[in-house]
């Protein structure tokens, strides 16, 4: 039903940045962090003790099944909240169902998988909204709460801080294949399996170390929101995408060009601020331009405390965390992308 699925579908960052120089920015002294950095959720100060994240996410389908469909819509919807150090309370159901094309029994299906997602996040959804529209898109807009002295912005890079990512990359790359018949069916099984994991106990680590920069990837890509991060942060970012962890197959995907139209709208939008070395492998940089749906958090951690970050991530279930680069003081370009 889709041409682009799951956070693929979002709008080029480019012409997102372009849409948001007409957005008014509220002047309350109670916004701790609003759209000016364009950070993975707003957060809104009730007291000297407590702040509300709160996000919304919604996409069309990844996938066949309606019942995994919900379990990764809600699993990324969430995971804007986790970014930030939060912790998800309460969400809304968003959903975009085709009535006369579709069974009621896949709109049942949908809000299972959320609502099982949720629960396993500890989330109580407690309504939402439905209009009927092609192709169906689900998600939720999620409240999560935070204490305002301890938020996690994707404007605390910090120069001399070491980058890790705690989910491997190349969602869009497989489900692209997917739809091409490129990929296998093992590959896509294990694309799905990461999409469905919650970003929580990464980010029970980043509070445990107090970490204070970080962000989620998502459709923007690696590199995308990791020039996000450095523009908001003023800072450079060097990434080595030799040690960035795939999903399976997905470096033979791109190699033998399945390559989903989102990779060139990132590219599009990171170019102008990157400089990519001489001998840079094509297909790792257009890995790292991958539109990911649901995929990890990409944190700012001091080296003394590398270490033992990555060992409580790798105890936390997350095999496949590393280390990929370092934060620098503002060069001439914003990100440094080498192999």
């Amino acid at each position: 039903m889709v041409e682009a699925g799951g956070c693929s579908a979002k709008i080029s960052p480019r012409m997102l940045e372009e849409f948001l120089r007409f957005l008014p920015l509220p002047e309350d002294p109670n916004i701790l962090v609003g759209i000016d950095t364009h950070d993975d959720a707003g957060v809104y100060r009730v007291n000297d003790d407590l702040a509300l994240v709160f996000t919304t996410d919604f996409f069309p389908p990844v996938c066949s099944d309606p019942f995994e469909f919900g379990q990764i819509a809600a699993a990324n919807s969430i995971s804007d909240v986790y970014a930030m150090g939060g912790t998800p309370v309460i969400a809304l159901n968003i959903m975009m169902f085709p009535s006369s094309k579709l069974p009621l029994s896949a709109y049942a299906e949908i809000l299972k998988g959320g609502a099982e997602v949720a629960s396993e996040a500890g989330v109580r959804i407690i309504g939402g909204h439905t209009i009927d529209d092609f192709p169906p898109k689900y998600g939720l807009a999620v409240v999560g709460f935070i204490h305002p002295d301890k938020i996690i912005t994707n404007a605390e890079a910090r120069p001399g801080d070491l980058l890790i990512l705690t989910k491997p990359i190349g969602t869009g790359i497989i489900l692209a294949g997917v739809r091409l018949k490129m990929a296998s069916e093992a590959d896509a099984d294990l694309a799905k399996m990461h999409m469905k994991k919650l970003n929580r106990s990464g980010a029970e680590v980043m509070k445990k170390f107090g970490i204070k920069g970080a962000t989620d990837i998502t459709g923007y890509g690696l590199a995308g929101h990791a020039l996000k991060m450095a523009k908001a942060g003023n800072v450079s970012l060097e990434i080595n995408l030799g040690r960035v962890p795939l999903i399976g197959d997905t470096f033979r995907l791109v190699d033998e060009g399945c390559i989903p139209g989102a990779s060139f709208r990132n590219l599009e939008f990171v170019e102008n601020d990157s400089h990519l070395t001489i001998d840079l492998n094509y297909n790792l940089k257009m890995i790292a331009m991958d539109a990911q749906t649901s995929g990890g958090l990409l944190m700012c951690v001091a080296p003394e405390a590398s270490e033992n970050v990555l060992s409580e991530l790798h105890k936390a279930g997350l095999a496949q965390s590393a280390v990929i680069g370092k934060v620098t003081e503002k060069r001439e370009k914003y990100l440094y992308l080498g192999n």
